[in-house]
């Protein structure tokens, strides 16, 4: 492989890379080409303080695939300028909450994101960082009993359900615009095949629910087992936001989610979420036909 035209330092973690020397918005075919390599390797690549506009990021998110959608805030500041209120009705402070525990992102839609792209605008000085966790390491450490007992298995996904579990209703005259607010529900493996790098993870997180084959209590007990050994160091990375910083990871095999910060303090982020393959990241079919689950 020839010289990377960039400089990759490792996270002290199993994962993740921050990278330097390298100009997201003026990037040639053969630097992409060794970008990419290093997204599959690495998973998350975080680029400090480059500062693309809004524009920048599309495109750049562009290079990776089809999008899911283009752009989007994550903010709990309106578009006048005030704050919104962290009361309990204020449905986008609820999502934003949600956001709070691990996941990976459109499980609950009928095709799983790719990957995306997050760009810091506005930072608290305290709180809301972003973690990430590896889900590949995670499924490398499980004990052969677990590892035995999870082939095979899946949970439905559901953005309604993991709200619900908060108490998180969701209003029909919401200022939120109801994204992935929907009845369906696709089934998902437990155990997820990467389709560039062929290494398997876990695919869980508070999308995640009713394994068939499981109580419904044993099910949650299993995928909250799950996410709390999974979510540990050193498979885990929480970064702390500079103004400009812009950060690519792999939805396929890593989960995510927000730190909690001061809502009386504004922070303005956003996102571009990259589609996933409508062949390798699409729900099960068969949703019926699942093996019994057994040791529960």
């Amino acid at each position: 492989m020839s010289a990377r035209p960039f400089t990759v330092e490792p996270l002290p973690a199993t994962f993740g890379a921050r990278i330097t020397g390298l100009d997201l918005a003026a990037l040639d075919d053969a630097g992409f080409a060794a970008l990419y390599d290093a997204w599959l390797e690495y998973a998350l690549l975080i680029f400090p303080g480059v500062g693309l506009s809004t524009a920048e990021q599309v495109t750049f998110a562009r290079r990776f695939g089809d999008m899911e959608f283009d752009i989007a805030p994550l903010s709990n500041v309106r578009k006048d300028g005030s704050l919104r209120a962290d009361d309990g009705t204020d449905d986008v402070v609820k999502v934003l909450r949600g956001n709070m525990g691990w996941h990976a992102d459109s499980t609950y839609m009928p095709v799983q994101a790719k990957g995306a792209v997050f760009s810091a605008h506005v930072v608290p000085e305290e709180g809301g960082e972003t973690g990430w966790a590896d889900m590949r390491a995670a499924y490398d450490a499980l004990d052969d009993d677990l590892r035995r007992r999870i082939e095979g298995l899946s949970a439905h996904h559901s953005l309604v359900h993991s709200q619900a579990r908060l108490g998180h209703a969701h209003g029909t005259d919401s200022e939120y615009s109801g994204y992935g607010f929907h009845d369906e529900a696709p089934l998902r493996p437990l155990v997820k095949v990467h389709p560039e790098t062929g290494r398997r993870s876990l695919l869980i997180g508070r999308h995640a629910y009713g394994i068939p084959g499981l109580e419904e209590t044993a099910s949650e007990r299993l995928l909250d087992e799950l996410v709390d050994f999974a979510c540990r160091p050193p498979r885990v990375y929480h970064h702390r936001w500079q103004v400009g910083d812009v950060v690519l990871w792999d939805n396929r095999c890593l989960l995510h989610r927000a730190c909690p910060w001061d809502m009386s303090r504004p922070r303005v982020m956003y996102h571009s979420r990259i589609a996933g393959d409508p062949v390798t990241e699409a729900g099960l079919a068969g949703q019926s036909e699942q093996p019994s689950a057994s040791g529960s």
